[in-house]
């Protein structure tokens, strides 16, 4: 008897991903078992674990035939394989289980809503809306599914790009759901619907329309508080360049503001990019029992996949370390989960270096690390051109992070880590101006660089290509810096 499509991918996982040495992937950083992945869904804690499910096509390094992957955690940084949770196997989603959340129902059972997806006759991909529930290891498909179509939708809007809806439960006891629509010019608007048991749903309001300010279609919708504030996060398409804070392609934007409960509409009072870097897209967002907000993200960008190296190992894109969102001033603030510092090990300290020209420090090496570092100028008086960290060095590859006081410029930059593309290996944001200072908390895992500056005021992250043997770190700089750093390994492998 041939397998059913679940089952087939379950064995078929379970073969392969088993074959991939634990060396060859993130030593923390969540990768799918085997094959491809893209957006985390179904953020959510469950029966003591936190639940990260992940848009997975377990067959091949490239994007087809969406399954949702299932990885567990009790700390949010080690990350436990659980078999696929579900596959394409209905007609309403025989096209993908595209991407969606999660949440646990009053009666202990865990509620999952995604994006069905069908190409018709017509080559069209109709979206609709559906439900599977289960137990934190095997869930089933509502037999009513789906239960958002096209019919629901207000007019003008296309059943084509219906998607990725965010479920919660708000202080009136009902459910709500946030999903990504497009009207007729192209711009998305983001629909709110309800209901009062989580599987009979109807059209509440548009929370919020697009304006043409921040690109055209807003995918991956996120909805909550912290405070008294409301906040939107969504992943534009087709953004354009405005300065530096916002870069053209595929992005990320946070929408800061208030609910009007009566009117069920959010009104954005400020908005800014969630992470300036490279590889970021599709952030999802929990509250964890303590009431921590945090966020975790699909480390790629559909505006860098093609990058030569990246589809070289049996698995394709990784996850974030999660991080915990904090609201400082009316902005989005962003560190990693306090968790991480569990796993510190070889503290290596050093106050007071001065850097001018190349300089290595010894025990500032390594692929997996916790690294804090403070710049100041030697010469407040001639304050330097530019402070460049170098890391994953060896003699022929490189990845650096660059600071330029001057025009208060952070950056990162991956050209020499490896690549075969010209595709995007720089990013820049622009930083406050602090008098040539600058404070920066760098994680590193194998294949990934993430900054976080200033506190956590703003984010920067990049996939990197270079072989894991290449664990030099140094420092350059064009005038005078002084240096206060300390370095942590994480973890015993490295």
């Amino acid at each position: 008897m041939e397998l059913k499509t679940l089952e087939k991918a379950r064995k078929y996982e379970k073969e392969n991903g088993e074959k991939i040495p634990a060396s060859e992937r993130p030593l923390f950083h969540l990768t799918p078992y085997v094959g491809w992945t893209n957006d985390p869904n179904g953020f959510s804690y469950y029966n003591g674990k936190y639940h990260l499910f992940y848009q997975y096509n377990p067959y091949d390094t490239r994007w087809d035939s969406m399954h949702w992957g299932h990885a567990v955690s009790t700390d949010l940084v080690k990350w436990e394989y659980l078999p696929a949770a579900l596959a394409p196997e209905d007609d309403y989603d025989s096209f993908g289980c595209f991407s969606g959340t999660a949440m646990e129902l009053p009666g202990g059972k865990h509620f999952v809503i995604y994006t069905g997806v069908k190409k018709a006759e017509d080559g069209k991909e109709y979206q609709t809306q559906c439900i599977a529930i289960g137990d934190g290891l095997n869930y089933k498909k509502y037999e009513n599914n789906p239960v958002l179509t096209s019919k629901d939708l207000p007019g003008g809007l296309s059943p084509y790009d219906f998607r990725d809806p965010k479920v919660f439960k708000d202080r009136d006891g009902k459910f709500y759901c946030v999903v990504g629509g497009k009207d007729e010019k192209g711009l998305g608007e983001l629909l709110l619907f309800g209901s009062s048991d989580g599987l009979d749903w109807h059209f509440e309001s548009v929370l919020i329309a697009n304006d043409g300010e921040i690109g055209c279609m807003w995918e991956c919708p996120d909805f909550f508080s912290i405070g008294e504030t409301s906040l939107v996060l969504i992943s534009p398409q087709d953004m354009v360049a405005k300065g530096l804070e916002y870069h053209s392609g595929n992005g990320t934007v946070a929408l800061i503001g208030s609910y009007d409960r009566t009117e069920k509409k959010f009104f954005k009072h400020s908005a800014q990019t969630i992470d300036h870097g490279i590889d970021f897209y599709a952030p999802e967002t929990l509250q964890a029992p303590d009431g921590r907000r945090i966020m975790i993200a699909w480390m790629q960008n559909w505006d860098t996949c093609n990058t030569s190296g990246f589809k070289s190992r049996p698995w394709f894109g990784q996850m974030t370390v999660a991080r915990e969102l904090i609201l400082k001033d009316g902005k989005l603030f962003q560190l990693p989960v306090r968790e991480l510092e569990n796993y510190r090990r070889e503290k290596v300290e050093y106050k007071g270096v001065e850097i001018e020209g190349v300089k290595s420090l010894e025990g500032i090496e390594g692929r997996c690390l916790d690294m804090t570092i403070k710049v100041k100028p030697g010469d407040y008086d001639k304050i330097f051109s530019r402070f460049t960290m170098y890391f994953a060095k060896d003699e022929d590859h490189s990845s650096r992070i660059n600071f330029y006081p001057a025009e208060n410029i952070f950056e990162t930059d991956r050209r020499q880590s490896g690549s075969r593309r010209a595709n995007i290996h720089q990013r820049s944001c622009n930083v406050k101006d602090l008098g040539g200072e600058i404070e920066l908390r760098i994680i590193m895992d194998r294949f990934s660089i993430e900054v976080f500056i200033n506190g956590g005021e703003q984010a920067m992250t990049t996939a990197i290509l270079t072989d894991p043997s290449a664990r030099e770190i140094c420092f350059e700089c064009d005038g005078k810096a002084v240096i206060d750093i300390t370095k942590y390994s994480l973890f015993s492998e490295d």
